[in-house]
């Protein structure tokens, strides 16, 4: 049986556009008040879409809305971040860790200063968040927690280590919180795509790294994931390294939902990958 969200409040981090504003709309869209916690206030060409413009879609949906701009780097916006949540709806139910940083080259062609900020935004950033949004969920003995982060793993990333560092790191974070609060009944795990979806990272990083549009997926195969992760009992779905794709078919989609989600109406035939081995935001 899945549960109401109705009226619970959850921040997604990086939700001013793409797949956490994709995320963003999915929650609101089931009565969940939202916020939307980005830097972006401003649109441009290249990156359309602001934490205003994505509060106004959820609101339009019916849902609360509060659009903050926040550095996930900076603690003292965190920790503002997470008071003004309260101030505002007078709960934390749900964090969405979606905000990154990519840097997908050699370790010889990764400059320290872009390895520390994909280390600062992938993996400390979750962590302040954690750190402030934690106690409010156990002090209701409820809540969950979803790193946009890839399962652990022995394989190499040639071309994407320095990236992989960072994110992987989100994902051992989900498992030890997971660990530490099972007790309380809040849930955290780590939730990727099975192949590229369909994200201004995908557009922007261009065919050599992303493959072309027709072997992405949309973004509705990982907020139907989401959905399926927030709408269950913390304690009875947590500590798990999750992959869209195979979670979905865990929870009884079938064959023919699964293709759907093809950009293109169709599966390529020759995915680019299908393992959840890289990501594609």
């Amino acid at each position: 049986m899945r549960e109401s969200l109705e009226g619970r409040t959850a921040i997604i981090t990086g939700a001013s556009r793409g797949i956490g504003r994709a995320m963003a709309l999915a929650l609101a869209d089931r009565g969940v008040n939202i916020v939307v916690a980005a830097k972006s206030e401003t649109s441009t060409e290249l990156l359309p879409g602001t934490i205003h413009t994505v509060a106004d879609e959820v609101r339009d949906r019916g849902a609360g809305a509060l659009a903050l701009r926040v550095d996930v780097r900076d603690e003292r916006e965190i920790q503002a971040m997470v008071e003004q949540t309260i101030a505002t709806f007078a709960r934390i139910d749900i964090l969405v860790n979606n905000a990154g940083a990519l840097w997908w080259e050699r370790v010889v062609d990764t400059p320290p200063k872009r390895y520390d900020l994909m280390w600062q935004i992938n993996t400390r950033g979750p962590y302040l968040c954690a750190f402030h949004a934690l106690p409010h969920m156990v002090e209701r003995r409820w809540g969950h927690i979803v790193n946009c982060s890839p399962p652990i793993t022995d394989q190499p990333n040639p071309g994407y280590t320095c990236y992989m560092t960072t994110k992987m790191g989100m994902t051992r974070l989900a498992l030890g919180i997971a660990a530490e609060h099972r007790g309380d009944n809040v849930a955290a795990n780590s939730l990727w795509p099975a192949t590229p979806v369909e994200s201004l990272a995908t557009i922007n990083w261009g065919t050599d790294k992303m493959g072309r549009p027709d072997q992405w997926r949309s973004p509705e195969i990982l907020t139907d994931a989401l959905v399926e992760i927030v709408t269950t009992e913390p304690r009875e779905l947590t500590g798990r390294q999750l992959i869209d794709e195979s979670f979905l078919r865990e929870r009884g989609w079938s064959e023919a939902q699964i293709e759907a989600y093809w950009l293109l109406g169709r599966a390529p035939p020759d995915p680019l990958w299908i393992d959840g081995r890289v990501g594609s935001y």
